[in-house]
């Protein structure tokens, strides 16, 4: 993935992609994440135990800085500041049936985030359109215009896409997620947890962090538990929309032992 900050006259965006993921044919019928062997069999293997040092590492690798900038580094806290709601603009109700699941999935791990699908497109902040793969492309040129679209496709050759708009106090007003439905059931479930949950702020991949879905080497196809942990600290109260480092360090102690408590709780675990 490669994420984007790029000027504009009130916004900058983010963009964030995916490097190119192999395309299946469709599956029949479509399956939920927890029916897949590919995604069972990560879930078996899966390291549900971290130091504090391994999560605080992730978090700031992940939740500060881009990889890639058109307009400068941005080393801050970007996050929604209140409700979530995830529009779905597609005609397959099997794939809005799945990122349905998805989202509700993250409501229900991440604690201090509403979240939540509507069926009502004024009243979305985050907008996800599922397109075709042969029409991937021509939606992204709709939505970014055609040098950014062409920039987007010769260096990275998305298969997904997300980008968010942001105000002067790094809070995230509106993000759009950019999913293909002509793939298999496994990488449509990956594409949609990885999108949906860097469009909520966690934009910056890394190749250093091997237990997170923010990493171009690691597909996931679920809500795994050490993302689980930088979701929630993000998420928590006590870090806000356009905190630095240095400030996010001051709390984080405090706000890491109560996600850790939250964590252990909602996935069973036993340390």
């Amino acid at each position: 993935m490669r994420a984007f900050n790029l000027p504009s006259a009130a916004f900058r965006f983010a963009l964030l992609a995916f490097a190119a993921l192999t395309c299946l044919p469709d599956a029949a019928p479509r399956a939920i994440a927890g029916e897949l062997p590919a995604i069972a069999s990560r879930q078996r293997a899966e390291k549900k135990s971290f130091t504090d040092a391994e999560i605080v590492d992730g978090f700031f690798k992940t939740a500060f800085g881009a990889e890639y900038h058109l307009a400068g580094r941005v080393d801050r806290i970007r996050k929604f500041d209140g409700p979530v709601r995830v529009f779905a603009e597609t005609d397959r109700a099997d794939r809005k049936a799945q990122l349905a699941k998805v989202v509700a999935d993250i409501g229900k791990r991440v604690q201090h985030l509403d979240i939540a699908m509507t069926d009502v497109s004024e009243a979305a902040n985050v907008r996800v359109k599922l397109v075709r793969d042969r029409d991937l492309y021509r939606t992204i040129t709709s939505f970014y215009g055609a040098e950014k679209a062409r920039e987007i496709r010769t260096s990275l050759d998305p298969q997904c896409l997300s980008g968010f708009r942001k105000n002067e106090q790094y809070e995230i007003e509106h993000s759009d997620v950019i999913l293909t439905v002509d793939s298999s059931d496994f990488t449509f479930l990956d594409c949609a947890y990885e999108e949906v949950l860097q469009s909520l702020g966690p934009i910056n991949d890394t190749a250093s962090v091997p237990w997170t879905m923010f990493n171009d080497n690691v597909s996931m196809g679920y809500f795994d538990v050490y993302d689980q942990y930088i979701l929630n600290l993000l998420y928590d109260p006590r870090i806000k929309a356009g905190m630095t480092v240095l400030e996010v360090r001051a709390v984080l102690p405090e706000v890491l032992a109560d996600v850790r408590a939250w964590v252990k709780q909602v996935n069973n675990l036993k340390e």
